[in-house]
């Protein structure tokens, strides 16, 4: 379980990195501050209860109207959500704040003007990427003007300061999301044109440490894991699997083991680094991430978008198509699979010892991490069109879906509890 409190001069959690009094992070246990969560595999805080059942009207809290279209997730911390925006009629990329409790608009903020891109994959959005929050400062990143720029705003939306990370030579979109840790937050930029990892001073943006990334396109956003006692910032795709110091950069190991272009954010047992991709080839491994470039396995199996998720030595994932799969950790052995229909791009999300995933058209399964066999629980349907992963915490689930009224699409915010 991920301690958040920081502590002066100490490693304060695997989650967050080295805290000091200029750099606290200041999350409780029942935020979502990041992509992926506080542990960033996807998996709630512990001891969460949200609904299991839910519709347009049932078990909803509150209901907020969020302008354009965005397919980043929510990230929640303290009384505040923060979302990314973007609205073509106005050209126009932004942060929203909303009230937790009751869904009102605290603040929007413009963070870019003009600029937008138009061509990339008809799934892709200019609002992709999800907000971090370190309890201070809000992070974002948009792809605007052929350039990616990470910009930090304070909790009443004052934009303190924004640095461009790359240039960015458009194919098929941009969403990599920021990610906090220690007194730096880490973003990418993969892109045909050469690309760049980075480390950015969380107070002023100066960078801190920057390195060059392959002339190819990939989509996956950086994240920090623990192996083997050591804090490892992980990148995958590119025909690579690299792990860096989160704070250095430097590189700690290097070799091939992922396909081309990714999408997923990678998870570990302990001992491997799963990646996943979908171009040249559908792509599914298992690396040893202890520098000896070992494939334990691979596998042709497509989980090209929704990231995976890890439990008691197995994976569980849905793949694009609409397929529900269980595989060991140790081998790479499918256990189960079962079909639920329909296209997925969300991620799913573990609460206890449920999963919850949402297709493209807005159907909800949830269902069991068991090796045991294939167990639906509920199935829910709200919206007509989901690409976002849910956010899940605090006994609430906020999900930013769209409705399509006498032909004319809307995105909304939910939030769904017990009523």
């Amino acid at each position: 379980m991920p301690r958040f409190l920081p502590v002066l001069g100490l490693l304060v959690s695997l989650a967050t990195g080295p805290a000091s009094a200029a750099y606290p992070v200041t999350v409780g246990p029942a935020d979502w501050p990041w992509w992926r969560g506080p542990t960033r595999d996807g998996v709630a805080p512990p001891n969460q209860t949200p609904p299991q059942k839910w519709s347009a009207t049932e078990n909803v809290l509150w209901k907020a109207p969020v302008p354009g279209r965005g397919h980043g997730s929510p990230a929640v911390v303290g009384d505040r959500v923060f979302l990314a925006v973007a609205d073509a009629q106005t050209e126009t990329q932004a942060v929203h704040c909303f009230d937790r409790k009751t869904g009102e608009l605290a603040w929007a903020t413009v963070v870019h003007r003009g600029g937008f891109e138009t061509k990339g994959n008809a799934k892709s959005s200019l609002a992709s990427s999800t907000p971090a929050c370190d309890g201070r400062r809000v992070f974002i990143n948009f792809q605007t003007a052929n350039t990616i720029t990470t910009t930090a705003l304070d909790l009443n939306g004052k934009i303190l300061w924004q640095r461009k990370v790359s240039d960015f030579v458009q194919h098929q979109g941009f969403g990599s999301s920021p990610a906090v840790y220690g007194p730096l937050v880490l973003v990418t930029a993969d892109n045909k044109g050469g690309g760049a990892a980075a480390g950015l001073d969380r107070e002023t943006g100066t960078v801190v440490w920057t390195r060059t990334r392959p002339k190819l396109p990939n989509y996956t956003s950086p994240v920090i894991l623990p192996i083997g006692g050591k804090d490892q910032l992980l990148l995958t795709g590119c025909d690579l699997v690299t792990s860096l110091d989160p704070l250095t950069g430097s590189q700690l190991w290097e070799h091939k083991g992922a396909t081309t272009e990714c999408v997923t954010s990678t998870v570990t047992d302990g001992r491997h680094v799963f990646t996943s991709g979908g171009y040249p080839k559908n792509h599914l491994a298992a690396v040893t991430a202890d520098g000896s470039g070992k494939v334990a396995w691979e596998s042709g199996a497509r989980v090209y978008v929704p990231s995976l998720l890890y439990k008691d030595g197995h994976l569980y994932g849905v793949q694009d198509e609409g397929v529900a799969v269980c595989w060991r950790c140790d081998t790479g052995k499918q256990v189960w699979k079962e079909r639920l229909g329909g296209t997925f791009s969300a991620s799913p999300v573990l609460v206890g010892d449920v999963v919850y995933s949402v297709n493209e058209a807005g159907k909800w399964f949830l269902f069991k991490a068991t090796p045991e066999a294939f167990t639906l629980v509920a199935e829910n349907k709200l919206g007509d069109e989901v690409f976002a992963t849910p956010t899940i915490c605090g006994d609430h689930i906020y999900a930013r879906v769209a409705e399509k009224v006498d032909g004319q699409r809307k995105e909304w915010l939910y939030c769904l509890g017990k009523q």
